[in-house]
């Protein structure tokens, strides 16, 4: 009976534990079918929505996004933009330079009308019946005639035409490279009300939130231009361009123009690109999963970086789902567009074929469109996972496939190999440029809580930091805290909970505690909601009836974890690992190096002392952070070397 009991207490325990989440989550079919006009720059779209509504409220309006009347002069983000310019930002060399993204600058505010980009949406109806609609810029308020009840669905039909913008940020046409249509945010689309309500974010600078569900998307335009894009083409057979299975005969296009159909399923954004000179590369190398490469038709060099970029996602895939969990789609299309690398579902706009961009833009797969948290409340969560991911995956290929790509030459991989060589001397192990800018911007005085709404910082300066490298150090750095082999449990179960469900940060944290049986809601808060910095510094050492004590001190207001590495002349080494008493726990042994878990050191406390048996005369040095995973702001305080 005692037996039965214990197993019954431990299955419930286990389920408890790992439960799924029960969020409920909206759902969004889309039917677009739009014509495109390569003359004059516009096209018409028909737009029929199904929209489930799963939550538990009633909806009195709905919204949606025009993404592009932000492209018009005085628009929010033009002025936003402009006045971002007037705050001067000192660099490393002692110049001063304007804080505005130096990709919109001012331009927006000097469209002819000719340039400028557009949506409208002509009507909305329900049911046949036209609804009141109220324009805040690049939202659309709909006020229904009658709302939508919980756990019911509506219809909607669409009716909208829009101008495509000269490029200047993600979206428009003729960018830099010379690809005529990069068409991101482009469409009518449902604002996502979740657990907070609506979150009708009016388009000035970042980011994107939206609704899953499954896109039929067919496009019209001249029949001599390629078209890349989110989802799985439908009638290959009669498009061609690459798509069209082996030995395939193409008929001959009749009329000027070709519609394609593409589908996506839980899938919640849809872009395309579309140029008449595009190449397209593609190769199926599972059999759930074809990846695909467009890009502008260029010399030998071009055509082999390009080539590269096909090959380096084949060989690092692997890596990828093993560290962050299986890529669930049936494509991915790297494309040739936009202005640097954006991200979007089943595809990305690059702007060249760098494989940093590359690795960071399809990681986004994962933390953004998989996971899909609300990148305007927490950036941090999509840009910074998606950074440190980057990095692991970036000096994974590097060390094991950079060297064996057929398209690249000698002087490329002597320069891999360079690097290669350098990145080991530089702690932390992958993450070293996202701690030198994380601490850049720890003391720049500019830096702002990491809970600000992405929109909302003062400066594009501190959001970037904040984002990109503070929200890739908050993985680093937990690995310091709970150790890097638990870390890498937690994110692949944070990955298998909370794909498709929206995870907000207190999410993520609960599963890190869960896995790791560590109380880590101190971590949260003050890394993401505050800007107190980290300083540990070697205090006294003294010896006391026979041992070697040792005093450690806080100088720093972030309170963390300790790990003392004593190195003796001998050569032998001792770690001395202080957990912090918020923890309530301590993370488990990394290597074998001989190692004592210390006593708790309380948060209150600006000193800690601890001890060995070896005398003062054997130590040749005692350093805090021995592999530098902790974010301290001073490191020249952490190591003392003891003369002879």
């Amino acid at each position: 009976m005692k037996k039965l009991l214990l197993l019954f207490l431990i299955s419930h325990l286990s389920f408890y534990t790992f439960a799924q989440p029960d969020r409920w989550q909206q759902h969004i079919k889309y039917n677009i079918d739009v014509k495109m006009d390569v003359v004059t720059n516009k096209f018409s779209g028909i737009e029929k929505i199904e929209y489930t509504n799963n939550s538990p409220d009633t909806l009195e309006r709905i919204f949606l996004h025009l993404y592009w009347n932000a492209f018009q002069p005085n628009s929010e983000m033009d002025v936003r933009s402009r006045e971002l310019g007037k705050t001067l930002l000192t660099n490393r060399r002692g110049e001063q330079t304007q804080d505005w993204d130096a990709r919109v600058k001012d331009r927006i505010s000097k469209l002819a009308p000719a340039e400028i980009g557009y949506d409208s949406v002509a009507e909305v109806k329900i049911n046949g019946i036209a609804q009141k609609l109220v324009y805040h810029e690049s939202i659309l308020e709909v006020q229904l005639n009658k709302p939508v009840l919980p756990k019911s669905k509506i219809m909607l039909d669409i009716n909208f035409f829009a101008q495509v913008p000269v490029q200047i940020r993600r979206s428009g046409r003729d960018n830099a490279e010379g690809v005529r249509y990069s068409m991101s945010q482009w469409y009518p689309k449902m604002v996502e009300y979740d657990y907070q309500g609506w979150n009708p974010n009016p388009y000035v600078a970042r980011e994107f939130y939206g609704v899953w569900g499954d896109y039929d998307v067919k496009i019209t335009i001249d029949k001599n231009y390629m078209i890349a894009a989110t989802g799985v083409l439908q009638n290959a057979a009669a498009i061609g361009y690459g798509f069209e299975a082996p030995g395939t005969k193409i008929p001959a296009a009749t009329a000027a123009t070709l519609t394609w159909n593409f589908k996506g399923e839980n899938i919640h954004d849809f872009v395309w690109a579309a140029d008449n000179n595009f190449k397209h590369l593609s190769k199926k190398v599972r059999p759930d999963l074809t990846l695909h490469v467009f890009y502008k038709a260029g010399d030998l060099k071009q055509d082999s970086a390009w080539k590269n970029v096909l090959w380096a996602a084949e060989k690092a895939l692997p890596y990828m789902e093993s560290r962050f969990g299986k890529y669930p789609y049936p494509q991915y299309s790297f494309i040739q567009g936009g202005d640097g690398g954006m991200e979007y579902a089943m595809a990305t706009l690059l702007k060249g074929p760098g494989l940093g961009t590359v690795f960071h833009e399809w990681m986004h797969s994962w933390y953004q469109h998989i996971l899909g948290t609300n990148e305007s409340l927490f950036p941090w969560m999509d840009e910074g996972f998606t950074s440190y991911a980057e990095s692991e995956v970036s000096a994974y290929y590097d060390e094991h496939f950079a060297l064996q790509s057929p398209f690249i030459n000698e002087a490329e991989k002597n320069k891999i190999r360079k690097t290669n060589d350098d990145n080991k001397q530089k702690l932390p192990l992958n993450q070293y440029g996202n701690y030198a800018g994380y601490i850049s911007l720890a003391k720049s005085g500019l830096e702002e809580p990491m809970s600000t709404h992405s929109d909302h910082y003062n400066t594009n300066f501190a959001y970037s930091a904040a984002a990109y490298s503070k929200g890739a150090i908050f993985l680093a750095q937990l690995g310091y805290i709970i150790g890097d082999s638990v870390r890498d449990k937690v994110l692949l179960e944070y990955y298998n909970q909370w794909k498709f469900k929206h995870p907000n940060a207190n999410d993520f944290i609960r599963i890190a505690e869960k896995v790791s049986g560590i109380q880590l809601q101190w971590y949260k808060e003050y890394w993401m909601n505050s800007t107190k910095t980290i300083d540990y510094a070697v205090g006294d050492i003294n010896m006391n009836d026979g041992k070697t004590t040792i005093t450690i001190k806080r100088l720093g207001k972030m309170p963390m974890p300790v790990d003392v590495l004593l190195t003796f002349k001998d050569g032998s080494q001792e770690i001395h690992s202080i957990p912090l008493d918020l923890m309530f726990g301590a993370k488990p042994a990394e290597d074998k190096t001989l190692r004592f878990v210390e006593t708790e050191w309380r948060w209150t406390h600006p000193e800690y002392t601890f001890s060995t048996t070896r005398g003062i005369r054997e130590l040749k040095s005692i350093e805090i952070d021995a592999s530098q995973r902790l974010a301290d702001t001073n490191r020249n305080n952490n190591k003392l070397v003891i003369p002879d």
